[in-house]
This record gives structure tokens, sequence and C-alpha cells, in this order.
């Protein structure tokens, strides 16, 4: 700690001053934007009838539900207020976003309902978004959802025998997004691959992850077959369920993408994946005029208390912003007495960790852990001027939701921050309401000028 508390020192001295892991910046709500949970849009005109009505197999046992909310919503033991299925497609569960030169935003909406299992009905969907922050007002500007018309997908896809091909959340789970000129790419956790869609969101080409020469693969991955014989040898994959591309970040230049894994491998022996004792993520480098994995990787270790990342996007070519989270979720103000015991009048598991870490990584740590420059924390953000529209308390502002996965530089003094308000099962504002989907500028000049340590 005595180093840290030298590196700040530094840092109050110097423009760009050096910093260390364990290193607090603070950060100070600008504004904050709403976006209704209980949002919907209407399924395309041409897509199948099954993509009218979404969350149709949410129930435990998979079995059909025709009828409009009539299988409530739950986080855990508490109800969240809004029922399945729903009357259209959810604008919801928004997974990664970036800053567009006119000041507008690309997001995108995951895979549905949290499983490929009871996502059959979820349609895949990109958000062009203006946000106003005066007013605390998004508007979607465009929604483009996506298809494979062209049949570049090599395996079935839910709408296969169709002619538009719409993509769904049992095809693929997508989390992270970066705009480029002819289209976007996209991570996804399934695979998980590397997607390229057109500016149409028509698919252009799908790319498996390789590290290390190999295939990485999770249990959801296509090629995978369960053997007939439950005596049988199971078939090998690395990645565990859910825990493929969560972030995507992409070189200044453009030449490369660098594809952030949400957990860390499993090598040949069993275990994972570790720096230092704790689990550690990979960042595999690709360059997309070969269109291919270049083999650099380097590796994010989590900190105590670290279980997931949210989201990766670029501060510079060699420093990046990795949001690091807990499964935590509500404030610990309205813990439960016994977390064995849970109620519907308490959280179980309140949110502990949710912070932004900047990172730095390049040529002369390829293969190694990257550089944990210092963090902000997510569950108290200074709000002097209470500037907030809902949450935090008493100058603070915090987002102790289960996910918040969206994070991108605004400009040279501000980022954003988005939550993943996995409608309807996550309630961590509120004990009995799904939570709402909450965007946030916030000032972070002296976090996002930190410089990692000399040597």
């Amino acid at each position: 700690m005595q180093s840290c508390l030298l590196a700040a020192a530094a840092a109050a001295a110097l423009i760009a001053g050096p910093a260390c892991a364990d290193q607090k910046y603070p950060a100070t709500l600008v504004a904050q934007a709403i976006l209704p949970a209980a949002t919907f849009i209407a399924a395309p005109a041409d897509a199948p009838d099954s993509l009218r009505v979404a969350a149709k197999y949410t129930n435990p046992d998979r079995r059909r539900v025709d009828a409009l909310a009539t299988v409530p919503g739950m986080d855990g033991v508490r109800p969240t207020g809004l029922s399945m299925p729903f009357d259209g497609q959810a604008v919801q569960g928004f997974s990664g976003i970036k800053t567009m030169p006119d000041g507008t935003f690309w997001s995108l909406s995951d895979n549905g309902f949290g499983s490929k299992a009871n996502s059959v009905d979820a349609a895949l969907m990109l958000h062009h978004l203006k946000i106003d922050w005066a007013t605390g007002k998004v508007d979607r500007i465009e929604t483009i959802f996506l298809a494979d018309p062209d049949r570049k997908v090599w395996f079935p896809i839910v709408h296969e025998g169709t002619t538009e091909r719409y993509l769904t959340g049992a095809d693929f789970d997508i989390e992270s997004i970066q705009p480029v000129a002819d289209g976007f790419w996209i991570g996804d956790e399934l695979g998980p691959f590397l997607l390229k869609v057109d500016l149409k969101g028509h698919v252009m080409s799908v790319i498996d992850t390789l590290a290390d020469g190999q295939p990485v693969r999770s249990p959801d991955h296509p090629a995978l077959v369960m053997p007939a014989n439950p005596t049988a040898k199971l078939p090998v994959f690395n990645a565990a369920r859910s825990r493929g591309f969560e972030g995507l970040a992409q070189s200044p230049d453009g030449s490369k993408l660098y594809g952030l894994l949400e957990g860390a491998l499993y090598k040949a022996d069993g275990t994972q994946e570790m720096v230092d004792g704790h689990p550690a993520l990979r960042i595999l480098e690709f360059d997309v005029a070969k269109q291919a994995w270049t083999g650099r990787f380097w590796l994010y270790p989590f900190a105590d208390g670290g279980e997931s990342i949210g989201d990766f996007n670029l501060v510079d070519a060699t420093s990046g912003l990795v949001i690091e989270r807990d499964q935590g979720v509500g404030s610990a103000t309205k813990a439960c007495a016994d977390p064995k015991a849970p109620k519907p009048d308490c959280f179980t598991s309140p949110a502990r960790l949710k912070r932004i870490y900047k990172i730095a990584f390049g040529d002369a740590n390829v293969g190694g852990a990257v550089t944990k420059i210092g963090y902000i924390d997510l569950l108290n953000i200074a709000d002097p001027k209470s500037m907030k529209r809902q949450g935090g308390g008493d100058g603070f502002y915090d987002m102790p939701f289960n996910t918040i996965e969206n994070v991108d530089l605004v400009d040279a003094t501000h980022i954003i921050v988005a939550d993943d308000n996995n409608l309807p099962f996550s309630a961590g504002r509120a004990l009995d309401r799904a939570d709402d989907n909450e965007f946030v500028l916030l000032e972070v000049g002296d976090f996002l000028k930190a410089a990692a340590p000399t040597q």
C-alpha cells in the first residue's frame, strides 16, 4: 500500500502520474439518463410469428406459455413487477457500448433471457442511441435486427428454414460491439465467436476463437456433441458456459481487435489460468486485415472479490477500461440478516465490488499480465450537485446492479457507464422493481490521466 500512496502523491504532482491496482480514483456524476425497463418494440414485419411475442420459454421446464404477462419475473425470491411473455421484443440487456464522433452511441441487446435454452424467441438487436443528458431521456434512433440471409452461419440456427433467417439468443449471445465503416464487429459468448455484420445487420463472417493455436470452445459450441451413452467420455471444452467474449476493444487505427473473455480458460489438467493466485482472463488479439488471430494475448487477473468483467474499450493504443464486478446485487444497507434464508424484503447477496479498472498492455507484456493502473468505485460515485434521477443517497450515486456491462470514453475527462438490466430478472435498485436501463456520464479526469508505474 505504501507504493500506492507514493504513486498517488506523484499523480497529484504530474499531469499523468504513475499508479497501481489498488489505487482508487474519484468519479463524479455529471448526468444520468434512464430508459424504462418496460420498453418494447415490434419484431420486423417479415419476421416469423414466433418473434411477435418474446419470453415464452422462460419457465424452468421450458414449456411454452402463450398467455401474455402470466409468468412473473423473479430475482431469486423477489418478484420484479414485470411478467412474461412480452408483447414484442424487449429493448433491454444493453451489453457493450461505443461512443460515436457525433455524440451518439451504438449498443446492443444481449441474447435475451439469460441462456441459450430460453432465448429462442429473443431477436438479436443493435441500437443506435441518442442521449439527452439535460432531460435524462434516451432516444432510440435506429434498431438493426441481426439476420443471416446469405447463410454465412455454418451451423443450424433457430430460423434455418426461412428466407430472412433472423438470429435469436439461441444462436448467439452477443455481448460487445465495435462499429466500423462497413458494419460492426461483435463478440459472442456462446461459441465463443467473433462476428462481422454489415450495416443492415446481415452476417458477413463467423470466426472461431483460437488461443495458443487451439480452438476455444464452451459447452454451447455447436460443434460439440454429447455422447449417447452416459458412461462415455464427454466432449472436451475449455471455456465455461457464458464465459466467452464479454468485452471487445479496437485499436485506434482500426487494425486490431482485442477480445476479452469473461472467464478464465481451463487447461488440460482441469485448472484455470491464474496470475498470483487469481483467475486471469485472456485478451486475444485479432488482425482485421488478415481476418485471423495473431496468437498474441495478455492476461487480466481479477481483484479479490472479482468474478466477472462487463465491458472493455480502449483509451489509447496501450491502455483501456475494464468493468470488473462480483455477482452481488443491491445495497448492503438492505442485506438479509441470514443469506441462507432469503426473503423478499432484503438482498440476499448485496453488491460488494463494482469497479472500472484502467489497464495498460503492449509489446512489453505480451503473454503476461496487464498492468492494472487503478480503479473507480461504482458503488460510491460523488454526486455533490445531486444530478442523479434515481439511486444513491445524500451526496453520492451508486450502481448496485448484478451486471454493469457498458463503458466507453466520451472525451478526455468523461466516460459513459450503463447497466445490463437482465429484464425481467434483476432488481438491484429497488427490492420489488425490475431495474431500468441507467446511463451515467462520469467525470474521471484524474483516472484517465493516470499512467502505469515506471520500472
